[in-house]
């Protein structure tokens, strides 16, 4: 028995170390090691050995197979040191050529200004809320002050949708038919302000960014744009807590440098109404071309919320006042980085987008 095991291990050692590939070390392997292997195999013709021989005899088989377990793991690692030999003298490395550069991706400059400015308010003590994006007439213009004739009702400026037969009854207070029926893209994120409005008492304190959309397109217009909008609604407020406002949002904006003013306006949701402008950072507010030599730029409408919108809503607008502004989105991050052309933003050209 000793003999055999003798003889089967110097015949598994001469085996592997003529094996030139995986292949080879693995029938090495299967011959001497696996279910029916000669090695192995041994373990099984234990029984015709001496009980008193049985202990030394099973050491040496089990020692045997271990020496020859070792010499297949040499043996494998021989074969990958020699392929990878013959890669390295197959594959020449030239040393001169330019290295290889990973593009990495960033975020839209859009939604840099999006998440800018809901981090801003945030500070500033403005929870954030949201709306759908098919809105029902009333709340995106009759309860916000807008009267059947007014200009931004017309199909040029407004994309309507087909009356629904059945509308689903809205939040609140009864609606008036023939505007609740009327389904259209909402215009600007103001009827998140009303949905919020009638679902909760004062005070409120919101803003509503999202996508809107407006039957309008030119360098400074897109049909699908965004904007967010500012609420605030409690006892008390004034002009000067909007103009406050105003100030800090911009200054956290632009800069602390930053310059704004207030010219009066008109919004049928507001009363007073103000434009809001900001002195041109790329220029500081010498005058140049973008800001037409004046030294500042529009960027927002804002003012009073309107005493009818509150009353609209369930307000007592004697004993509840607010202040709601606006702004594009994407007029923001135009004034940031100084682009002259709002569609390539949405152009997706990455010769562009790389710049930013």
């Amino acid at each position: 028995m000793i003999e055999k095991i003798d003889a089967e291990l110097a015949r598994a050692t001469q085996a592997l170390s003529g094996a030139r590939s995986e292949r080879e070390v693995e029938a090495v392997r299967v011959e001497f090691l696996g279910k029916s292997g000669s090695l192995s195999g041994l373990r099984k013709g234990m029984g015709a050995v001496p009980a008193a021989d049985r202990p030394k005899i099973g050491k040496l088989v089990t020692d045997a197979i271990a020496r020859v377990e070792g010499l297949i793991d040499e043996a494998k690692k021989a074969v990958a040191r020699r392929e990878l030999e013959k890669d390295l003298h197959r594959e020449k490395l030239d040393v001169s050529l330019p290295g290889r550069t990973h593009k990495r991706g960033h975020r839209h400059p859009v939604s840099q200004a999006f998440d800018d400015i809901v981090e801003i308010f945030a500070r500033l003590g403005f929870h954030l809320a949201d709306g759908p994006e098919i809105e029902w007439d009333l709340y995106n213009f009759e309860k916000l002050g807008f009267p059947p004739d007014h200009p931004a009702r017309d199909m040029q400026d407004t994309f309507f949708i087909e009356k629904a037969s059945q509308p689903p009854p809205p939040p609140g207070s009864p609606p008036t038919k023939g505007a609740m029926e009327q389904l259209l893209l909402r215009t600007h994120t103001s009827p998140v302000q009303i949905r919020t409005m009638i679902g909760q008492p004062p005070p409120v304190r919101i803003i509503a960014p999202g996508k809107v959309y407006r039957s309008d397109s030119d360098i400074t217009h897109t049909p699908m744009f965004h904007q967010v909008e500012c609420l605030h609604v409690e006892k008390g407020l004034s002009m000067a807590h909007l103009r406050g406002t105003l100030d800090a949002f911009a200054k956290a904006f632009f800069g602390p440098t930053v310059q704004t003013r207030l010219r009066p306006s008109y919004f049928p949701f507001t009363e007073p109404s103000a434009e809001v402008d900001v002195s041109h950072t790329l220029c500081d507010g010498r005058g140049c071309k973008i800001c037409k030599y004046s030294g500042w730029l529009e960027i927002l409408g804002s003012g009073m919320v309107n005493p009818d919108v509150l009353a609209n809503v369930g307000y007592d607008p004697e004993q509840i006042t607010g202040y709601a502004f606006g702004v594009g989105i994407d007029r923001l991050a135009m004034l940031r980085h100084g682009i002259d052309d709002l569609r390539a933003l949405f152009e997706n050209d990455t010769r562009f987008l790389e710049q930013l």
